[in-house]
């Protein structure tokens, strides 16, 4: 596969998986409004900055509508919902000979339904970010869109490279975004040695809003029951390999799209990723929550993320800037 076409796929997929993650933050967190006071306000929209990244161009001014419509709209924000979704639309167009027909009218659809509001709609959605109207039906509207371009690409292109590199995007974004989310939750659930002084209604609601956050409730649940610990958590969103969400289950899933692009000519040449995906998807497969947080948790999350940046280089080496030399080699 061409390395430019590699590089579209890979990177459209990243950014529909960011935009989906950023809307469901959002969506989530205005949800939780309805039962918060002024200084839980405060600790949470912190929160969902330090799980975004901590963008630069954003910043909270005690306004969750204003920092919605600024995460949402801003395309001063690489990292806002409308940047990824025009960031990824172009992406498609560059490899619109690769992708399914079905597939780019969902995204075509998605780009227009959140640009066209240059002349109307926009002034409506800004209106409804200020407070006129909730936006979580915005917000709603954009993940479903999202979804079906996910099960569109699932069901309607051929399952090869492809495809694969899709899943590579999806997951290295998705794997990222869960270890950067457990970090900013971190101090209110694990690192905080008075946080069983907190009122037990705000424990409940930071529990429940971790696992919406990751689309984890209801699965939680189905294992645990809604008895809602943070080692459980921890266990759960870290390591349980049947959820999509997880850390666990993403980076076996990025390993698998891996080996499959790299087939049997590529093995040797891919070595080096192998090695570097396989130490991750080990440390997640043969570790025990009650091992993980008997260390540093934050540095272990941070080295999950430094992790998944080597990985997107190495990807980059082997398959988007390498040389004639080792493409020849391989």
């Amino acid at each position: 596969m061409l390395s430019r076409v590699a590089d579209s796929l890979y990177w459209m997929s990243r950014y529909l998986e960011r935009a989906e993650h950023t809307t469901r933050l959002l969506d989530v967190n205005l949800n939780l409004m309805l039962d918060e006071n002024a200084t839980s306000a405060d600790r949470r929209w912190l929160r969902v900055l330090q799980a975004l990244g901590s963008p630069n161009e954003v910043e909270w001014k005690g306004d969750p509508y204003g920092l919605t419509q600024a995460l949402t709209f801003d395309t001063g924000n690489k990292g806002s919902i409308l940047s990824c979704i025009i960031s990824a639309r172009e992406n498609s167009r560059h490899v619109r000979e690769q992708i399914s027909t079905e597939q780019w009218h969902r995204l075509n659809s998605l780009y227009l339904q959140v640009t066209r509001p240059e002349l109307q709609s926009r002034r409506q959605a800004q209106a409804q970010m200020a407070g006129a109207e909730h936006p979580g039906e915005f917000l709603q509207q954009v993940m479903e869109a999202v979804h079906q371009f996910q099960g569109v690409s699932d069901s309607t292109m051929r399952h090869g490279e492809g495809w694969q590199f899709i899943q590579v995007g999806r997951f290295i974004e998705r794997a990222s975004a869960t270890a950067m989310l457990l970090e900013a939750y971190h101090e209110d659930l694990w690192g905080n040695p008075e946080a069983e002084a907190l009122p037990e209604a705000n424990e409940y609601l930071d529990w429940m809003g971790l696992l919406r956050s990751a689309t984890a409730f209801e699965a939680y649940c189905k294992v645990y029951t809604a008895d809602l610990t943070p080692e459980w958590i921890l266990e759960f969103l870290l390591l349980d390999e049947e959820f999509p969400h997880s850390l666990r289950f993403s980076i076996d899933s990025l390993q698998r799209a891996l080996e499959a692009i790299a087939g049997d000519r590529g093995k040797s040449r891919a070595e080096p990723l192998r090695r570097l995906t396989g130490r991750l998807q080990a440390s997640l497969s043969y570790s025990s929550v009650e091992e993980i947080l008997s260390q540093d948790v934050v540095a272990y999350l941070r080295g999950i993320q430094v992790q998944c940046r080597m990985i997107h280089e190495m990807i980059y080496e082997l398959y988007v800037d390498y040389s004639i030399q080792a493409a020849l080699a391989g």
